[in-house]
């Protein structure tokens, strides 16, 4: 009797140790893996480049003045349309002091030459008049009266240009007043009335006193890696797209590659020109940020998978093709081009194929 309540006892703990065994396999054991399946598709699959860079005029002007003095009248401000040789602004001139001192000095002294010419001319006449004289005798005379006038007239003149600017004869031609040079559109104007502006000359570039330039020319300048400057080339199409004009891309082409880089931040770049393809619904403003996006090959209609279901290894690419129900096949693919997110599908499977995804969460 005791032998058999002992071998009853032992059975019961042998049966409780194998159950918490079991109990405890079966709770550590993970959950099958369920992946996603996807198919592949036909698409146009792009390689392309983006350079990031800025959209500015081809022909910007800055107006300078070529006289110096101070602003007395502004006549345009920045967005206004202005034509070639429309007035931009107008200066007071602020004379030098010895210029001045000499031109007035000047105008006195031909005031006396052109006393004495007058007086020496009235007693000439009188004797020519009286047949004293001959006419090749009166004739110096005649001409040198002429001549202080003129040399009088000029002195005024010279006075009048470094006191005013302007003088008596051309008063279109002042150079008080700053003309626009190009017709376009002004962007900016840095100076107000009262400011003090300095001519344009050999050793200074001048006073800006305006920047026009023609809205209709614009062009993409933006810089490129050394690492992708030599798949483009002069010519090719590119696609700009800017921050400001949402959902709007705007065509561009590649006219001019940098042959010479320079170090930004610590890598190579190359700096490229684009001319703008402008349509009269789009205004472009000077300045606007811009990415280019420079196709570099393109593949039309060609079968197409996600680069996150292949799998690389030894320097060749597979696949894993579904057998059966969560069953799969690694199979080997030859590829072709890749924008990174999609790549062209060359063999090894056809559009039917079902590939291995995502694992499912």
């Amino acid at each position: 009797m005791k032998t058999a309540i002992r071998t009853i006892l032992l059975l019961a703990v042998l049966g409780g140790f194998g159950y918490t065994l079991f109990y405890l396999y079966n709770k550590n054991q993970e959950p099958a893996t369920v992946y996603e399946t996807v198919k592949p598709s036909v698409r146009t699959i792009k390689q392309q480049t983006v350079a990031a860079g800025s959209v500015t005029p081809r022909n910007e002007i800055l107006i300078k003045p070529v006289v110096s003095g101070i602003i007395d009248e502004l006549y345009v401000e920045p967005g206004d349309r202005v034509t070639e040789n429309d007035r931009i602004a107008r200066i007071k001139i602020i004379p030098d002091m010895v210029n001045l001192n000499n031109a007035q000095n000047r105008v006195k002294q031909a005031e006396i030459q052109l006393n004495n010419a007058k007086q020496d001319f009235d007693r000439n006449q009188q004797l020519y008049d009286q047949g004293v004289i001959s006419k090749a005798d009166f004739q110096p005379v005649e001409i040198a009266y002429e001549n202080a006038k003129l040399e009088l007239q000029a002195a005024k003149d010279n006075l009048s240009i470094i006191q005013k600017g302007i003088n008596s004869s051309s008063q279109e031609a002042s150079n008080t007043i700053v003309r626009s040079t190009i017709s376009g559109m002004v962007l900016d104007v840095p100076v107000e009335r009262g400011f003090q502006v300095i001519e344009a000359n050999t050793f200074n570039e001048g006073t800006t006193i305006a920047s026009v330039a023609d809205m209709g020319e614009m062009i993409f300048e933006g810089f490129l890696d050394e690492a992708e400057v030599g798949k483009v080339q002069e010519g090719m199409d590119i696609s700009l797209t800017i921050g400001a004009l949402q959902n709007k891309t705007i065509d561009a082409k590649l006219e001019h590659i940098s042959p010479k880089g320079e170090d930004k931040n610590g890598a190579i770049q190359f700096k490229i020109k684009a001319e703008v393809l402008q349509d009269d619904s789009t205004f472009i403003r000077a300045g606007y940020s811009a990415n280019a996006s420079i196709t570099l090959a393109e593949r039309k209609d060609v079968l197409s998978i996600s680069e996150s279901v292949v799998e690389y290894k030894e320097g060749k690419a597979y696949v894993y093709v579904q057998q059966d129900s969560q069953v799969f096949e690694r199979t080997p693919v030859k590829l072709g081009l890749s924008d990174g997110i999609q790549t062209e599908v060359i063999n090894g499977i056809d559009e039917n194929a079902l590939l291995r995804g995502k694992e499912k969460r």
